[in-house]
């Protein structure tokens, strides 16, 4: 590990990239693909021509990791994707000439064929396994936990009619659930993520705010938003029942609290939403509700910026962190949501968005805004 960082190319080191880069740029998203960009110099060649445009390592579909380590010693694998795009500035004498390279995570190779299947007798899980397991990704173990009934022949099968990358955001939507492709710590060892996320373990991080001598970070920007359903009634037309219609109501989106007080207590008041859908069960049903009440459980944000070297540790979806003295309300276990890694040869800062479905306990003799009905 040369420094804060390493570029890898096809699996290999290139210490020539990582050593003349300009900047780097890398973002995770729970819900969305990662993306990377390489920001490199340019100039004029022994050849006077161009140099690093047409590095052939960085030709389209190439494939490019970055790999960071903190003081902790964990080497992490932001990402490993491939090159989609090229953007080149170009100026007078080529002295300020940069060329940006930028591309998406290996999920892309799920994206890049419209297909047409029939996919009978399997869970959603089974599915994202098989899916998974034919670009060469290493199945997450969890990904069968809390799954959906098998899709039978009779009385309706799923049917496939696009990519496989928009067949997984579609299932993992509709079951409370989320699907990701990324590296932990080694180029090429790619694992396949169709799951929700652990929130009863310790945090992984602790970002600590009002102490002069502990503070790890500056400064965070903190929300709550209470205009979401607590509660999800839930109508369809079961197609393996022969009576017209089932219903199925829910108050639980089935994660446990980061917090002492969740959303309807923190609210004290029930919003509730309807979802009509056409489902092969009942249970298939219950799924859909749990999961449009899962979406919405996110009340709390929390944004900021924090330096790895500070902190001593990176930043990675799907964990959860600590905020410390943050005050009674927001200080506690937050679910990384997104992370930007913006890098360079002196330092590693990450721009962040934690989420929570819960806040924590009123200050003594002190009540939450809204508690009352």
């Amino acid at each position: 590990m040369s420094g804060l960082f390493d570029i890898y190319v096809g699996g290999s080191p290139a210490a020539d990239l990582s050593a003349t880069l300009a900047s780097l740029e890398v973002e995770e998203n729970l819900d969305l693909p990662g993306a990377f960009e390489l920001a490199l110099p340019v100039k004029l060649g022994a050849d006077s021509d161009l140099d690093t445009v047409d590095d052939p390592r960085l030709a389209p579909f190439s494939n490019i990791a970055v790999v960071a380590q903190a003081s902790d010693g964990q080497k992490q694998c932001l990402i490993d994707g491939y090159v989609l795009s090229h953007k080149l500035h170009l100026d007078t004498g080529v002295v300020a000439s940069t060329l940006k390279v930028w591309g998406q995570d290996a999920s892309w190779l799920m994206n890049v064929a419209e297909t047409v299947k029939e996919w009978p007798n399997l869970t959603d899980g089974a599915i994202a396994n098989s899916i998974f397991g034919a670009y060469g990704f290493t199945p997450d173990s969890g990904n069968l936990d809390n799954d959906s009934s098998a899709y039978t022949e009779q009385p309706h099968s799923l049917m496939q009619r696009s990519t496989d990358a928009q067949l997984l955001a579609m299932l993992a939507r509709r079951s409370g659930k989320y699907a990701r492709v990324f590296c932990t710590d080694t180029p090429g060892q790619r694992t396949g993520w169709f799951g929700s996320p652990d929130l009863s373990g310790d945090a992984a991080i602790t970002l600590t705010l009002n102490d002069n001598q502990a503070a790890t970070i500056d400064a965070i920007d903190v929300e709550w938003d209470v205009m979401r359903p607590t509660s999800v009634a839930a109508y369809a037309a079961l197609l393996s029942d022969s009576s017209p219609a089932g219903s199925d109501s829910t108050t639980d989106s089935g994660l446990p609290p980061l917090g002492a007080q969740d959303l309807p207590t923190f609210a004290g008041k029930t919003v509730s939403a309807l979802l009509t859908t056409a489902v092969n069960d009942a249970g298939s049903l219950t799924n859909r509700a749990t999961a449009a009440l899962r979406d919405a459980q996110w009340f709390v944000n929390c944004r900021g910026t924090a330096d790895a070297g500070r902190v001593g540790g990176i930043l990675r979806v799907g964990s959860v962190v600590a905020i410390a003295a943050a005050g009674a309300l927001f200080s506690g276990k937050y679910l990384v949501w997104s992370v930007r890694h913006r890098i360079t040869a002196e330092a590693h800062k990450m721009t962040f968005r934690l989420v929570s479905n819960a806040v924590g306990s009123p200050p003594p003799g002190g009540s939450l805004p809204g508690a009352s009905s």
